[in-house]
């Protein structure tokens, strides 16, 4: 097994520098880039940095931001919208963010310093982007853990249950409830709790911002436990719906496959009981394809997941911060969010593997042909 993990630890380096190269050479070809969000900032045609480029991530007083450097000459510019700005001025601007460099060049001096875990600053936000993240962090943390762990921790008793009373009545109204949640938009089930619950037009039970209260501080930790639920009851409740639908009819399928097969009429001839049977020799080999989706429905749950729920609740995570980035162009940012989550789910697919042989200790990937 050692020798499988070293393998797959070496095969994530050429698989981050291709995720890593592809998203560069797109972003090449994305119009307004950063230099042509100040420019439209200046010239009044502002964009998604608006706001966000006169409090920090930069010098841009010191170099004509507040419209000094302005001519009325008709000077011709590769950027968008830069008729009649002094040339210096664009110049200093590329050389703030590196586009002074050529493309190879930005390139390798961005995988070096992401190789060392130096993702440097926000164009346009006063902070460094590790600290930005660190920031953002609890909100997607909270997110992806519990919608994880409270869909796995239904789905998987549900599914076993439903694949044991295949075809009875509580298969039947389970599964209709199942492909109605399915069914159902998280982001349109989330307005809906909004609405309900949240001060829409009904009942004001549960916050609508935020993770914690504004006086969590002052509160004991019983208490803070407790605001920090209320706070995550109706966004998980609202993610939660798609994730148990889906991971249910899967543990369901998948048991029973394993129910039919020739080993499980064998065991029960033996006389040994349904329960010794399902949790002895089914469960082990039924829960294989459940773990596989493990790395993805974390990883989706953790960041992409979340975007719409985030923006619905006013919770300030990853999610929201990585649309936002996109918006706004702010490519430390964007690079950096895709460098960490792409490693994340390289080790945790390889951390899946290795779960398998624990599980089943008759997976060997080191014998198997590749």
């Amino acid at each position: 097994m050692g020798a499988y993990i070293l393998r797959r630890l070496l095969l994530m380096i050429p698989t981050l520098l291709g995720i890593m190269a592809i998203s560069f050479i797109v972003v090449q070809f994305a119009p307004g880039g950063p230099v042509e969000q100040v420019i439209a900032q200046i010239t009044g045609q502002a964009g998604g940095a608006d706001a966000r480029i006169s409090g920090g991530g930069g010098d841009f007083g010191n170099q004509g931001f507040d419209g000094s450097s302005v001519e009325g000459g008709g000077v011709t510019s590769k950027y968008r919208g830069a008729q009649g700005l002094d040339p210096e001025f664009i110049a200093s601007l590329e050389k703030q963010f590196g586009f002074d460099k050529p493309p190879l060049e930005r390139f390798g001096l961005m995988i070096w310093n992401y190789a060392r875990f130096d993702f440097g600053e926000s164009y346009f936000r006063d902070i460094s982007v590790i600290d930005l993240i660190l920031e953002k962090m609890p909100v997607s943390i909270s997110l992806g853990l519990w919608i994880t762990l409270i869909s796995y921790g239904i789905s998987i008793p549900l599914g076993i249950r439903k694949a044991v009373k295949d075809g009875s009545p509580f298969d039947v109204w389970t599964s209709g409830v199942v492909i109605i949640a399915y069914a159902i938009p998280g982001f349109l089930f989330a307005i809906l709790l909004m609405v309900l619950f949240a001060g829409g037009s009904f009942f004001d039970w549960f916050p609508l911002r935020g993770l914690t209260s504004d006086n969590w501080e002052s509160l004991s930790w019983p208490a803070r436990i407790l605001d920090y639920f209320w706070h995550l009851a109706l966004p998980l409740t609202a993610m939660v719906l798609s994730a148990f639908a889906t991971t249910t009819l899967l543990t369901k399928n998948s048991f029973l496959d394993e129910i039919r097969k020739q080993y499980v009429i064998t065991a029960r001839s033996k006389g040994l009981s349904e329960r010794q049977v399902l949790y002895g020799h089914v469960f082990r080999n039924a829960m294989l394809i459940i773990i596989a989706g493990f790395p993805g429905a974390f990883i989706s749950a953790f960041f992409t997941g979340s975007l719409l729920i985030e923006s619905i609740f006013s919770l300030d995570g990853l999610g929201l911060l990585g649309f936002r980035s996109v918006i706004d162009r702010d490519y430390p940012v964007v690079f950096a969010n895709l460098y960490i989550f792409s490693l994340l789910g390289l080790v945790i697919s390889l951390i899946s593997d290795v779960t398998y042989t624990l599980i089943d200790p008759r997976i060997d990937f080191e014998r198997r042909d590749v």
